[in-house]
């Protein structure tokens, strides 16, 4: 089997890790890491942000389709995303056919001496390229001077521990995945601090901290073999949110922002619609039975555009 996968040191630990827990459900069997370039990686920004689904900026998937095409024409058998990544339209001919058990999707604050966002001293300066982490630390803190930072998790923890920044946000899923943080909350190499951001501070972004194995739907074979990794809660819980992003509607750019989490009998959500600049927001929260996850996204989505998202959403630029 040839996975394929972006050539970031967070994309290579991922499918690395996709690779591990295949073998172990499949021993004997043989898997190759086929790295290919994307529009994103020459651009080397955040993979978050790059389509509605995440938050919006310039460009519609940009980390994805470069990898698509080579399930297409057969050069790969399957692609490993990291789920926020992947726009909610796919191609007629691909699926996803795994998620396998999600990470910590919640952001995470990192500083020199550790504290909370509230710590900060007035007027810090913030790095992050994600219109949904900037929005949401705007309209928890106007005082703060928001940052773009670029680069992978290592060049901006460096950019921050040099001074040129107070903090920098990063998803936490990705510092555990790199081994960059212990259980101190201290970064592997003895340096920056690092604070969970409440989920009512910073609601993460749909499929955070989830992956997603991408296939070509006829193939039969692959797909079955992924089965052995795909884990079913982690799976409604996506699910879930981005149903609320796609009832939303595709094709604007505004910070869009949801998280569901298990209950004893089935899912809560929340869901947030913000401005850029953080200054309106629309927060919406519910709770669904098992296995009618999204439907509780969609209702949620409806009930934010009712509650002044459409207005939000109005005011957004176009695709």
């Amino acid at each position: 089997m040839n996975l394929g996968t972006r050539g970031s040191p967070l994309a290579l630990s991922q499918s690395e890790w996709v690779r591990s827990r295949l073998v172990e459900a499949h021993p004997g069997l043989q898997i190759k890491l086929v790295v290919i370039r994307t529009t994103g990686d020459g651009q080397q920004g955040e993979a978050e942000g790059t389509f509605f689904g995440s938050g919006g900026q310039s460009l519609k998937g940009i980390f994805v389709k470069e990898i698509e095409d080579a399930l297409l024409d057969g050069s790969i058998d399957c692609a490993v995303h990291s789920l926020k990544d992947l726009p909610t339209e796919q191609p007629a001919d691909l699926v996803i056919s795994a998620i396998p058990v999600r990470e910590d999707p919640r952001d995470a604050l990192a500083t020199r001496r550790g504290g909370r966002l509230e710590d900060l001293p007035e007027g810090a300066c913030v790095g992050t390229s994600s219109p949904r982490r900037a929005a949401q630390l705007l309209a928890a803190r106007r005082d703060l001077r928001i940052e773009p930072v670029r680069g992978n998790i290592e060049t901006r923890l460096r950019k921050m521990e040099s001074g040129a920044l107070d903090a920098v946000v990063l998803a936490a899923a990705g510092l555990a995945r790199l081994g960059l943080s212990d259980p101190d909350g201290r970064t592997r190499d003895g340096g920056a601090r690092v604070c969970i951001l409440p989920i009512d501070v910073c609601t993460p972004a749909a499929g955070q901290g989830a992956l997603a194995l991408e296939t070509r739907t006829a193939s039969r074979t692959t797909r079955r073999l992924l089965e052995a990794i795909h884990d079913e809660a982690s799976a409604a819980q996506v699910e879930a949110e981005r149903a609320f992003l796609e009832a939303l509607g595709g094709g604007c750019r505004v910070p869009v922002a949801a998280l569901a989490r298990p209950t004893t009998s089935g899912l809560e959500m929340r869901g947030v619609v913000l401005s850029a600049d953080g200054a309106a927001r629309v927060v919406v929260e519910g709770a669904c039975a098992r296995g009618a996850g999204i439907e509780m996204g969609i209702g949620l989505a409806r009930e934010a555009l009712r509650a002044g998202a459409a207005s939000i959403l109005e005011g957004a630029p176009r695709w």
